[in-house]
């Protein structure tokens, strides 16, 4: 499976030049294949692919106002481009509905003060030692948190907001399945606590953007009374940046933990199909945000994949707050205000999260028993991944 692997790079103050004029002439190349694209269009006419880059780049070095594309590498310039056909193609597969997912909208062009990055392939990286060799950029500084599993088929050098570089590997990783062990669980998601197994087992919601919000709006409100252009515009902008990405890390790295340990601990796990993206648009989109519910399933689905267990998503109109996981009674709907609650019919009594819990592991075993054919396999045997399933994300 193909996976990405991300490191810190520590360039140089002239290697921070050098990408900084990378940056530049790739998202100019990114830029200009869209308005060709846009321009063509309007006047109903078809272009191919290798006439686009051939304008944008090829013709347009030998131009007095493109001539400066020559001081960068070529590939790196291929590769904006074929990012601007991506974007197109993407665009167009979504309005005709052969892409599935979520609607991809009209390709935007690329800013300067975002996010910065470029790709190279094989033929435009290499590894010297314990440095990154970029084409015309030199050998960079890297800290190897980690040994690569194998050769990487590109790296895309990346520029945070914050000032930060990383780069991103694309490389092969073999499945690496774990002993296996009898133990089953379901996961009912929630705000007030992350996550309830069906064990009763509560990991708490750390609310880490929460946290760090009344700094986060002292440093906008900061940034706001700067003078635009100024030198300590500048920096209040580097200093909001600096927020964000701590409270994106720690976050990832609080999924990376819950769901390493929950595929560790389990030969299965069956969790519900949150429409994420439609709680999203309600008043608790800022929750919802915070929680990091979709990160924390795709990490899940990824680590069951990698370690040969099992992973399942039931259908999100499973009333597993209603039914009594004792007896079967379907209760009826609960306000959210009703954490306890008592069955009618058996008299049980029920925590709402993890009764839901435990109806989700129920439904995720009826799902495998149907999708077996009427045949459970043993909880002990590990699970056989989807070859077609490749995945790319981080470890």
């Amino acid at each position: 499976m193909q996976v990405r692997y991300r490191y810190r790079l520590y360039p140089s103050p002239v290697q921070q030049q050098a990408l900084a004029r990378a940056f530049g002439c790739s998202r100019v190349v990114f830029n200009d294949a869209l308005r060709l694209r846009e321009e063509c269009h309007g006047r109903g006419e078809k272009i191919s692919d290798t006439e686009i880059q051939r304008r944008v780049i090829t013709a347009a070095k030998q131009t007095p106002e493109r001539a400066w594309l020559r001081e960068v590498a070529s590939v790196a310039l291929v590769q904006a481009c074929n990012d601007a056909r991506r974007a197109y193609r993407n665009w167009f597969d979504s309005l005709s509905g052969k892409r599935q997912g979520r609607k991809v909208g009209h390709p935007a062009f690329r800013r300067k003060n975002n996010r910065q990055s470029i790709r190279f392939t094989r033929n435009g990286f290499g590894l010297h030692g314990s440095r990154l060799y970029v084409a015309k950029i030199g050998d960079i500084k890297v800290k190897w948190s980690r040994d690569l599993p194998s050769v990487p088929s590109s790296v895309t050098v990346i520029r945070e907001p914050d000032g930060r570089y990383y780069a991103s590997f694309v490389v092969e990783r073999q499945i690496a399945p774990l002993p296996a062990c009898g133990r089953e669980v379901g996961i009912d998601l929630g705000l007030n606590r992350l996550a309830v197994t069906s064990d009763g087992e509560i990991i708490v919601n750390p609310r880490f953007l929460r946290k760090r919000e009344r700094r986060l709006a002292k440093a906008q409100r900061a940034l706001s009374r700067k003078e635009m252009g100024s030198a300590n515009r500048t920096k209040a902008r580097h200093r909001v940046a600096v927020l964000p990405r701590k409270v994106r890390d720690t976050r990832l790295d609080h999924s990376h933990k819950t769901a390493l340990q929950l595929v560790r601990d389990n030969q299965a796990v069956y969790t519900e199909d949150l429409a994420v993206r439609g709680l999203a648009r309600t008043r608790l989109a800022r929750s919802v945000h915070d929680a990091g519910w979709s990160q924390l399933l795709r990490l899940l689905e990824e680590k069951a994949q990698h370690y040969g267990r099992e992973f399942r998503r039931i259908g999100r109109f499973e009333p597993t707050s209603q039914v009594c996981s004792a007896c079967g009674m379907n209760d009826g709907p609960k306000p959210l205000r009703v954490r306890m609650w008592t069955c009618a019919a058996c008299g049980m009594l029920h925590d709402r999260d993890v009764n839901a819990a435990r109806n989700i592991l129920a439904a995720g075993r009826a799902e495998r028993l149907n999708a077996c054919g009427g045949t459970v396999r043993p909880a002990s045997a590990p699970a056989v991944p989807d070859e077609a399933g490749t995945r790319r994300g981080a470890a």
